[in-house]
Parts: C-alpha cells; sequence; structure tokens
C-alpha cells in the first residue's frame, strides 16, 4: 500500500511524539511538504551536503534526521554557500525533512534505552525528569446494547491504557431513570414521560492530553441526544519521563576497563576519560548516560550516585569540576548518536510490515563525524 508522508510521520508521531521534545527544541518539518506521496525514506542523524547529495542520488522523498537542519534562524538563502544550496537542492528535488530531537532522546525505547542495551546497563530510571502526564477517568451511562460500540470507539481514540495494557475499561449494569422535557428528541422514551432503562455504565483511563479525542469519540459513539458522563482527574497513575537513564552493570569493573568496554561498543579510534582527583582507580558499577551533549546534567549524575557519567561533549572547565566532585566522566563523543539510524530503519521496517506499506528504507551511508583520532 503506497503512502503519503503525513501518514507516515502520524504512525512516527505514534512512537515518538513532538510534545516530548524540550521546550524551544525545532522539532518536526523543517523542509518541503507531507502532503504527498512518499516511496523512499532515508534516516540519518545529519542533515549536511554530503547527506543531500545521498539522497538526491537514492531518489529519496523524505529524510528524516536526528538533528535538526535549521537549528537557529537562516536570515539569508545564498547559494554560494554549500550549507545554503543545501536547502535549495532539496527543495528543488522536492526532499522533504522531518526532524525529531531532543523527543528521540526522551521517549521510551528510544536513543538512550538503546545505549543501555548496546552496553550491558540495567536501567533503573530517568537521568533527569522533564515530562509528567496525569491520566483522567471517564464514566458513560447508555443502554446495555450500545456499550460495545462505545467501548471500541473509546479504545480507537487511545482510552484505556494502562500499564503495559490497552483498551481496558470496566462495565457495570444499572437502572438509568430521566424524563424528556418539551423540545427533546428522545433516543427512548416520549417526552414529558418518565422512563426507566436498563444501562451500562462503561469507565476508562486516559492520559490527560487525548482528552479532547476521547471525548469527541464519546459524543460520536453515543446513543443518547444528551449524554450522560462524569470526567475527573485521578491521583494515580502519573507517568514520567525524562533525558538520559541511570542504571547499574552486572558486575563492578574498573574505569579503564569500563571505558575500554564503550570504546569497543561504539567502535570508536579513541574516547576522552575524565578520571576522578580523589580515586583515580574507581571501580565502576552504576552508570549515568545521556546521548549528545550532556556536560550540564553531571549533577544529577552526582544527585543519583553514579560511578561514572557518558556524555559528548564535555568542556574543558566542566571536566576539572567533575574531577574534584569524585565523579568520573567518559567523552565518546556526539556522534554515537548515529545509532539511531539503523534502530530506527528497523521501527520503519516493522511498521511497513504490520501496516502492509510499499515504502522503502534507507540507513544514510554517509558519516556526518567531523572528527578523526591521528
Amino acid at each position: 500500500m503506497s503512502i503519503k508522508a503525513q501518514d507516515f510521520i502520524k504512525k512516527f508521531e505514534s512512537y515518538c511524539p513532538q510534545w516530548l521534545a524540550e521546550e524551544g527544541d525545532p522539532v518536526g518539518l523543517h523542509i518541503g511538504t507531507l502532503d504527498k506521496p512518499i516511496q523512499r525514506v532515508m534516516m540519518t542523524l545529519d542533515v549536511r551536503p554530503e547527506v543531500v547529495a545521498e539522497a538526491i542520488e537514492k531518489k529519496i522523498d523524505l529524510l528524516i534526521a536526528k538533528h535538526p537542519p535549521i537549528f537557529r534562524p537562516v536570515k539569508r538563502l545564498i547559494t554560494d554557500s554549500p550549507q545554503e544550496k543545501m536547502y535549495a537542492d532539496l527543495l528543488k528535488h522536492d526532499i522533504a525533512v522531518y526532524a525529531a530531537h531532543t523527543n528521540m532522546d526522551i521517549i521510551e525505547d528510544g536513543l538512550n534505552d538503546w545505549f543501555c542495551e548496546q552496553l550491558g546497563i540495567e536501567v533503573t530510571g530517568h537521568l533527569v525528569q522533564t515530562h509528567e502526564r496525569g491520566y483522567k477517568k471517564l464514566i458513560s451511562y447508555l443502554p446495555v446494547e450500545d456499550a460495545p460500540r462505545l467501548r471500541a470507539a473509546l479504545a480507537k481514540a487511545g482510552a484505556g491504557e494502562q500499564g503495559e495494557y490497552d483498551s481496558t475499561s470496566f462495565t457495570s449494569i444499572g437502572q438509568g431513570r430521566f424524563r424528556p422535557k418539551a423540545g427533546a428528541n428522545p433516543t427512548i422514551g416520549e417526552v414529558g414521560r418518565g422512563e426507566q432503562v436498563q444501562e451500562a455504565k462503561v469507565e476508562v483511563i486516559f492520559p490527560e492530553n487525548i482528552e479532547e479525542k476521547v471525548l469527541q469519540a464519546m459524543f460520536a459513539a453515543h446513543p443518547y441526544e444528551e449524554p450522560a458522563f462524569d470526567l475527573f482527574s485521578i491521583d494515580a497513575p502519573v507517568k514520567t519521563w525524562g533525558l538520559g537513564r541511570i542504571g547499574e552493570l552486572a558486575k563492578e569493573q574498573s574505569l579503564d576497563d569500563f571505558a575500554a568496554h564503550v570504546k569497543e561498543v561504539f567502535q570508536l579510534e579513541g574516547l576522552r576519560v575524565v578520571r576522578p582527583t580523589t580515586s583515580p582507580q574507581k571501580m565502576i558499577k552504576r552508570v549515568a548516560i545521556c546521548g549528545g551533549s550532556g556536560e550540564k546534567f553531571y549533577p544529577a549524575a552526582l544527585a543519583q550516585g553514579a560511578d561514572v557519567y557518558i556524555t559528548g561533549d564535555i568542556y574543558f572547565h566542566t571536566a576539572q569540576d567533575m574531577q574534584s566532585a569524585g565523579l568520573a566522566a567518559i567523552d565518546p563523543g556526539h556522534y554515537i548518536e548515529s545509532l539511531c539510524k539503523e534502530k530506527f530503519v528497523e521501527k520503519f521496517e516493522k511498521w511497513k510490515n504490520e501496516e502492509n506499506w510499499t515504502v522503502d528504507f534507507f540507513v544514510s551511508e554517509t558519516s556526518t563525524n567531523p572528527f578523526e583520532f591521528k
């Protein structure tokens, strides 16, 4: 089945929603349109001129990028500049560009979780909590025979999410009483006459951010002219998300051995190690990790009792502060985030089979790592 770009992105955002991105992060569509059919989609870490050349050669319709190509406003579009000519080339060849940045880091089963899988870290929590979502409860009353249709409509709208389950609900049977007044157009009964009907009481919980969608589904599926329902917030459960992860290694090991493990797992030519001044031979068990440039979160790693903090682009003076605080750190660079390319294409292929798409997916083969070791 051929699809439009907007249909693919709808599926993508059900897994990696924009609302989970950090405030001010320019995620979403950057270039082109999603209102077009797509046949070839490529996943990349960065959108650079070399990547665009690869996309043109492969006749790509849609680029999905980890790093937003337009992070700051573009003041001029002068094609004498390779970076700005890149935008013109994308438009000329009708290649849409969509970015998922910090939301890709924050989601469950996202980039930071994949790092932990690769390194053998058993995740115990987030490094820094960023989002919290409460739940609401909807109770609706309707004729018993109409309850299955309402439950199905509410589940389709997303109601009934509870931990690792979906489509959850509770139904009880009771007596409903009402009397239609003048001007009413009752589904059951007559104006001015009291009625007693066997009714189902359908109860569901749902994430508070989909309230409008759930209510619309209820009104569309409910048989009554004036649906009877209750809606209220509940104290639990509350779902949380966060940047980075904190977890444990199966066995304690030396900082040198663990650094060598990180280097091997990510196939690095080299990495930087910050060795604590007070314990240069520190043993490693509890690990904090945050992909990209996460040096500013090192106090959270300390607060959560991490023995070592893995993140990229550590600043010289921040490294000194880590040393003084007794925190070991490993800087494998920013480019380890390229893991997202293969992992997301795996997801795309799974969705393709589930949805019966005829779209072809590609991992960008272009390295955008500007550094090398000599």
